[in-house]
């Protein structure tokens, strides 16, 4: 079975964040290593790293991944807005290396009018400082987006080409969060497009730099570009969809993390994670199919 968990609130320090997905039964988490609408950040001091370390050894949650702030923007025209951007990433990733956390994972940006090539170029330069600043083992993960707005990352071969030119192939990888996908106009649905796409992911990035998996379903059709999250199976990604990635053997072994709409008593992700245990091994189709075994002989 995968290791199945969930974004986790830090509120009362980091190593809240893992009580609480240990209270609800994650087996992996992801969190925010500072206010995703916030640049300042309270500094991570020695008694934070061994209380941490202590929750991880007591819950035994792992891997543990932390997605950037949603300020920091790569692709940005605006000098200032780049550089402080860069700055946050450099400083982000050090905490990672701080707390031994797995990986990292951050939106490309958006180019703001500028144009796709442009704000491809900033993003790819700003990776190639901040991975050459920061010599730690914290592997950086793009995720593909929705293509709200002018946000790059919609297109597959928007992270191929950054991770191609960025000069760290080893020290990044991809998140793939299934509401962006389609919302971008890939599907999921049916095994020949599900195929398709994880064919695609192969062809020009690589199945095994897919690190992390956001599991989350669409309130917006296909091709709608709009970033809607909302409850496994209640969205038009369906829940066909996901008994097919939760049974993919070429994906076990990445952590599969919701980041579904819920209440502060987490009831709503106690339900999605139940829900998405209870898809494994119930498909109609016998795994491995194909393309599955394909793509597993290559991991």
């Amino acid at each position: 079975m995968p290791r199945f968990g969930a974004h986790m609130s830090v509120a009362g320090g980091l190593d809240q964040a893992l009580f609480r997905g240990n209270s609800i039964g994650c087996d992996t988490i992801q969190l925010f290593l500072r206010s995703p609408t916030r640049w300042q950040a309270a500094p991570i001091d020695s008694d934070d790293v061994r209380a941490f370390q202590a929750a991880r050894e007591a819950t035994g949650i792992t891997p543990i991944v932390a997605h950037g702030a949603y300020l920091i923007n790569l692709a940005s025209p605006q000098k200032a807005l780049w550089r402080r951007s860069l700055s946050t990433l450099i400083d982000d990733l050090g905490r990672c290396q701080r707390l031994g956390l797995d990986a990292y994972v951050l939106h490309p940006g958006a180019h703001t009018g500028s144009g796709e090539e442009a704000g491809l170029l900033r993003v790819t330069e700003a990776l190639r400082r901040a991975l050459k600043a920061f010599g730690g083992g914290v592997r950086l993960l793009l995720e593909n987006t929705a293509g709200q707005g002018t946000s790059l990352g919609h297109r597959l071969e928007h992270l191929a080409r950054i991770i191609e030119s960025a000069g760290w192939p080893e020290r990044l990888g991809i998140c793939i969060d299934t509401a962006h996908a389609f919302a971008a106009g890939y599907t999921l649905q049916g095994t020949e497009a599900y195929e398709s796409f994880w064919q695609a992911v192969d062809n020009l990035i690589g199945i095994d730099r897919v690190g992390c998996l956001h599991l989350n379903d669409s309130l917006r059709d296909r091709g709608s570009h709009v970033d809607r999250h909302t409850h496994i199976g209640e969205g038009y990604v369906g829940l066909e969809s996901f008994r097919r990635l939760v049974n993919d053997p070429a994906l076990q072994g990445v952590p599969m993390i919701l980041e579904t709409p819920k209440s502060e008593d987490m009831l709503e992700d106690i339900r999605n994670l139940a829900l998405l245990r209870s898809l494994c091994d119930q498909d109609d189709e016998p795994y491995p199919h194909e393309g599955a075994k394909r793509r597993e002989s290559i991991r």
